[in-house]
């Protein structure tokens, strides 16, 4: 997910979250006898007198935001589980030339291949999310449960980033690894 879209789902999320928290606050107040009494209806003959008046057209108009809210939802939810990798080239550097490029699946293979070298490592998947310089990898990383973890960081970060580092002549690469632990199969030793 891009920062773009991180910033729009914490505004989003914020929104949301006050206008819930407002109107919960309200309902309590109004429960607690903060409007009048709690007795009283809270849909009384003025809201009634305006539904009836209107007739069916107001619950065309009422099913028609419910559906525009439940397909916003839905693309919310897409969006969260959609994966950002780019199979573009990543333009590298500009020279007088024209510009170097390196394949992005070719780079995320590279990552991934270093990555799984580690023997705490079961399996790793890799992706470059978008083709900007320098380029923003994603790791998806299964370990061994009992592999130290400082021992996986440090081979992630010494090893496989600082190959890629030194692959893209260039001091910072973003990197998100997203590592899931598990027991190994019966057929695989971790080498300590």
């Amino acid at each position: 997910m891009n920062r773009k879209t991180s910033r729009g789902n914490r505004w989003g999320l914020a929104l949301i979250g006050s206008v819930l928290f407002v109107l919960g606050g309200l309902v309590a107040a109004r429960g607690l006898g903060g409007f009048g009494s709690a007795q009283t209806p809270i849909v009384d003959g003025g809201v009634r007198q305006f539904f009836a008046g209107s007739g069916p057209a107001i619950w065309w108009v009422v099913a028609i935001v419910a559906i525009v809210v439940a397909l916003l939802a839905l693309r919310w939810l897409l969006v969260q589980t959609r994966r950002e990798v780019t199979h573009r080239p990543i333009r590298l550097e500009r020279s007088p030339t024209g510009f170097s490029e390196v394949s992005a699946d070719g780079v995320a293979d590279a990552v991934a291949a270093d990555v799984a070298s580690s023997p705490a490592v079961l399996s790793a998947d890799a992706g470059v999310a978008d083709s900007h310089y320098p380029p923003e990898v994603r790791l998806r990383v299964v370990a061994d449960e009992r592999a130290p973890i400082g021992e996986l960081r440090w081979h992630l970060s010494a090893i496989a980033l600082q190959h890629l580092r030194d692959a893209l002549n260039s001091d910072h690469v973003h990197a998100v690894a997203r590592v899931s632990l598990e027991p190994p199969p019966a057929s695989h030793r971790m080498v300590h």
